[in-house]
């Protein structure tokens, strides 16, 4: 056990919420899979129990390599993975495919492996180090709206503007994070809501023509635009379907749960082992697992301002912001679907969903997350071997 922490830097409470929220997922993934493996499969949920596995592994392979690069280097490859991700996002949007019959044009097929990708998830992680390194090389200097408008605010609408007919939910999540870390940042107020209002008359203008000329833009625009007419409007729809069986679940669930695998509604609630698996926790687990994993997901949160505070460097701090804090807001977000605070979104939940590019791009930022705070780590132990009263003072 002491080899292991060897070999792991930064944050340890971070490291810790991830295992745990790792380890937790296995129990609501193996009992929400028993529907799909009887709808998709031949009645076995191992298949499915191992695939999670399979996930949750490579996810923290990825993690683990990624929290010992310096985090400096994301500057630079930032830079580099941008164009590629404007590349990956046209083909997503031609190319779209389908998974179990649904549409799902927000995902990509990787050749001659077989595995689907979302690369909105990906490209929310790099539009936001781009931003942080941009804004990092500006901090000190007096700039205006023109001298920012080509290198940081076209890369950013380019690639909303190819998210948002399949994704509006992720669109608007990598919008506000975009909004929060230029704020943090230090960019103008003036400019800034210049660029709020841009963004808003550029989705007005988005969903005018989409009404106008509906074949122009794939049918997700048809799916996002519905639900969030049908849930300001409560209107039944197959919406409806899915928050009425996430409330009985929630319902059903009281204090202490039914216990794990009891649950009843994934036999009948759609996505019971990715959007809606919380709703199927709270059946499990009552409102005390609940508020637990609730807990978890704050507490990170806590961590990751923490590192942020303690970064040593502007581009550290921005970092941390831009990457970590999307996890918590995507976690909230898909709280408040099952509970209907929120229209349906399609957003997973972090580190607990089954779903390979979700597990996978959470265990990237929280990678990059870690390997700012492990800097810190360095630079602290550096610094108190450096100081003589410390040495001093361990020697008395």
């Amino acid at each position: 056990m002491r080899t292991i922490f060897q070999h792991i830097k930064g944050d340890k409470a971070i490291w810790a919420v991830a295992g745990l929220l790792a380890l937790f997922s296995f129990l609501p993934v193996y009992s929400a899979s028993s529907n799909l493996a009887y709808l998709y499969g031949d009645g076995s949920t191992l298949p499915f129990l191992l695939k999670h596995f399979a996930h949750l592994l490579l996810g923290f392979a990825i993690l683990y390599g990624v929290h010992k690069i310096p985090y400096h280097y994301f500057r630079g490859l930032s830079i580099i993975a941008l164009p590629v991700i404007i590349i990956l996002l046209l083909v997503t949007l031609a190319e779209g495919t389908t998974i179990e019959g649904a549409n799902a044009s927000r995902w990509i097929r990787v050749p001659f492996v077989g595995v689907t990708f979302q690369t909105s998830t990906l490209a929310a992680v790099v539009l936001l180090t781009y931003v942080a390194r941009y804004l990092s090389r500006i901090k000190d200097k007096t700039v205006t709206f023109k001298e920012t408008l080509l290198p940081l605010w076209v890369p950013v609408f380019l690639v909303l503007a190819l998210i948002l007919p399949a994704n509006f939910s992720t669109t608007a999540i990598i919008f506000a994070m975009v909004v929060m870390v230029v704020f943090v940042g230090g960019y103008p107020w003036k400019y800034l809501m210049l660029i709020l209002g841009a963004g808003l008359v550029m989705l007005t203008l988005f969903v005018l023509t989409a009404k106008a000329f509906p074949d122009v833009f794939p049918n997700r625009v048809d799916t996002w635009m519905s639900r969030i007419e049908n849930f300001t409007n409560n209107e039944d729809t197959e919406a409806d379907y899915q928050i009425e069986k996430a409330k009985i679940a929630i319902a059903s669930g009281s204090v202490t749960g039914l216990g794990p695998g009891k649950s009843i509604q994934k036999n009948f609630l759609p996505q019971s082992s990715s959007d809606f698996i919380y709703a199927i926790i709270v059946e499990e687990f009552g409102l005390l697992g609940a508020l637990t994993l609730m807990f978890l997901y704050l507490f990170l949160l806590f961590r990751l301002v923490i590192v942020a505070h303690k970064s040593t460097s502007v581009f550290g701090k921005l970092l941390v912001i831009g990457v970590g804090l999307p996890i918590v807001f995507q976690a909230l977000i898909n709280m408040a679907v099952a509970v209907e605070l929120f229209p349906v979104t399609g957003q997973t939940l972090p580190l607990i969903s089954s779903g390979g590019t979700s597990i996978w791009m959470t265990c990237l930022a929280l990678g990059m997350v870690l390997s700012v705070s492990a800097k810190r780590e360095v630079v602290k132990n550096e610094d108190k071997e450096e100081n003589p009263l410390d040495i001093l003072s361990e020697a008395l």
